[in-house]
């Protein structure tokens, strides 16, 4: 897949999955990008361990369904990256 389909992928899914996900999420086009980007390869990793039962580095590509497992894989991407960042406040 070449660096343009890449970032078309990565704006899409990443703007989808920021906005599923509660609450408000910073980084900018460039922050979504990247968490597009991190989502597909975490999702078609997924989607490759689930249909295959073996782990592999693959990322989901330009097509519907490789939206859709990049979205995915972005949701749980800001899921682990909330869930380690997150402060916890004492009164």
């Amino acid at each position: 897949m070449n660096i343009l389909a890449w970032i078309i992928l990565g704006l899409i899914a990443g703007a989808i999955a920021k906005a599923i996900y509660p609450g408000n999420q910073g980084g900018g086009i460039l922050g979504t990008m990247l968490l597009g980007i991190i989502g597909a390869f975490v999702g078609g990793s997924l989607y490759s361990f689930l249909t295959t039962g073996t782990l592999a580095l693959t990322s989901a590509g330009l097509s519907l369904g490789g939206i859709v497992v990049a979205v995915l894989g972005a949701l749980v991407a800001l899921f682990i990256y909330y869930a380690l960042t997150r402060r916890s406040t004492t009164y």
